[in-house]
């Protein structure tokens, strides 16, 4: 096996991408690949079994990529596109790493991928749970809505907190964090079915569809008669000006995301200066890359929530299969694949129409890949 070559599939850009994204930006490539490592050269290949595709890997493609994303995450024309997730070690060239162990780490989006730096790699406990736990909430979906709600927010218990995209991967975590430190929360979404999710079994007091509500601001003064304290930010836009509008003294954003900008940069946010003076609001940026030193605290407060059903944490994911190059077989949307909505298992790829979604509003959240060939080279996740 240490010296085999096979064919290794991926998906990449054929160039950077500038507004909307569209099935013509991408492709599928075939090369070959030698599934060795030499010693001393810290390179590892892995065995894709799960990669995790989130709205920030857009930004990642476009023509304006900012530096400080694009440093991390390399999203390079021709090249597999980068992402987070799971897998099993076929070769490895670092000393810490041995062949056939469970990894997690950014990989690609394709059945193997090289990884030059093996240090960047994290072996994997599964702990007992699926490994789509790993890329969810006991990975970097879970390690951002922990560190952003209670590093960046700060929380009190009975504070109000408001979380936009709330049936997201990060947005449904930040929700139910707050429920059980004892805060009030309220959700948006942009479908009906989320919006039940979010009141019915993710454990949101209370939430609204933001596509029904002429008014944004009013919508929120509605649903917080007292303003808001915290909000989780994943959207940008009229969203974030409407909850600053809001918000009470010393409230705080943590700006997780703007998914709402991603695309249409019309749509940037014009936030009211004197409401973020007047009342003292604290806005926070944050990246999770940042907060990778955390990850061990993290994992040691989660080994103490329960995750199992029922009555724990709820923690949905979506999967599909990734085993074909044929584009009109890619059939699966984005749109259709959020929190708690289980898409059927295709024989082949829904990737490259779900990176063409990947810009639309109403995708919220990480959804997860396999990626099979015909046969596991080391056994099935």
């Amino acid at each position: 096996m240490e010296f085999m070559t096979i064919s290794n599939t991926y998906v990449t850009i054929k160039e950077r991408i500038e507004g909307a994204p569209k099935e013509s930006n991408f492709e599928f490539k075939t090369e070959p690949l030698h599934l060795s490592a030499e010693p001393c050269l810290n390179r590892v290949i892995v065995k894709c079994y799960l990669v995790s595709i989130d709205p920030y890997i857009l930004n990642c493609m476009k023509i304006n990529c900012p530096p400080s994303l694009s440093d991390v995450v390399s999203v390079t024309p021709g090249q597999p596109i980068a992402a987070y997730g799971v897998g099993r070690v076929v070769a490895s060239g670092f000393p810490e790493i041995e062949r056939d162990e469970l990894v997690v780490g950014f990989l690609s989006w394709g059945e193997y991928c090289v990884v030059e730096d093996g240090s960047k790699l994290r072996k994997l406990d599964p702990m007992g749970f699926p490994l789509s736990y790993h890329l969810g909430v006991l990975g970097l979906s879970g390690l951002t809505a922990y560190s952003g709600f209670f590093e960046v927010c700060k929380p009190r218990k009975g504070e109000k907190v408001f979380v936009s995209a709330a049936s997201g991967s990060v947005g449904h975590l930040v929700g139910q964090f707050a429920k059980l430190f004892g805060c009030y929360v309220v959700g948006c979404a942009g479908t009906k079915h989320k919006v039940e999710l979010l009141k019915e079994k993710l454990g949101f007091d209370d939430a609204f569809n933001y596509k029904e509500e002429f008014d944004l601001k009013s919508a929120l003064r509605r649903c917080f008669p007292d303003g808001i304290d915290i909000y989780f930010d994943n959207v940008g836009g009229e969203l974030l000006e409407a909850a600053v509008t809001n918000m009470n003294s010393n409230g705080r954003v943590a700006a997780c995301g703007a998914i709402a900008e991603y695309i249409n940069n019309r749509r940037r946010a014009a936030l009211n200066l004197l409401d973020v003076i007047s009342k003292r609001i604290a806005i926070q940026g944050f990246l999770t890359l940042d907060r990778i030193d955390m990850f061990s605290d993290f994992i040691s407060t989660m080994s103490v929530i329960n995750l199992d059903p029922p009555g724990g944490l709820v923690c949905p994911a979506n999967r599909w299969q990734l085993a074909s190059r044929r584009k009109k077989e890619v059939l699966c949307y984005l749109d259709m694949l959020n929190c708690g909505v289980e898409a059927n298992k295709y024989t082949y790829p829904p990737l490259i129409k779900a990176c063409s979604m990947l810009g639309r509003c109403s995708l919220r959240g990480s959804c997860l890949t396999e990626c099979l060939r015909k046969t596991w080279c080391c056994g099935p996740p």
